[in-house]
């Protein structure tokens, strides 16, 4: 009996207590965007090396600040507004504002970021309509933060890398 009432007051006691799920990491507990991206079962490579700041909030909106906007050479080009937000949770990022992809001659936002789970070596962008699977250690690293002749929010002409994008379209 005593057995019994000690299982029913620990089971009372785990139902009537908050508890840290692993699908929420504590914010607190990190001190840097790089070490929160891995709690969220993220590469902490998403984003350039020049994050000065960021906020979190409990529903998982966050602001990300770079020093500047940037571009990082990834599979494709990638460009990064000097603020980048949205929502982080477990797996995946929605609500993404400030990353956009190029592509071809244009220039694309980038509405999503997933990852599998449990953990694969694919990381899925949500382009429009569009989710294009990459390779995840790409993402593992952070990157430079680079210029790649972006001015004024946007990249100038650049022959080299539309004669590379055009061999990529050809071999997809």
């Amino acid at each position: 009996m005593a057995l019994y009432l000690l299982s029913l007051t620990l089971l009372l006691l785990l139902l009537t207590t908050p508890t840290l799920s692993l699908f929420e990491p504590d914010p607190d507990s990190t001190s840097t965007v790089y070490e929160l991206l891995p709690k969220y079962g993220l590469p902490s490579g998403l984003l350039p090396d020049s994050v000065t700041n960021f906020t979190l909030s409990d529903d998982g909106r966050f602001v990300v600040y770079l020093s500047k906007p940037c571009t990082v050479e990834f599979d494709y080009l990638v460009y990064y507004d000097k603020t980048v937000s949205g929502r982080i949770g477990y797996g995946s990022i929605t609500e993404l504002e400030g990353i956009e992809v190029k592509r071809l001659f244009l220039w694309f936002d980038v509405d999503e970021i997933k990852v599998d789970l449990p953990p694969s070596d694919s990381i899925y962008f949500k382009v429009g309509f569009i989710n294009k699977k990459l390779d995840i250690d790409q993402f593992k690293t952070v990157h430079l933060c680079g210029d790649n002749g972006v001015s004024c929010g946007k990249s100038f002409l650049q022959i080299p890398a539309m004669m590379k994008e055009a061999e990529m379209l050809i071999t997809e």
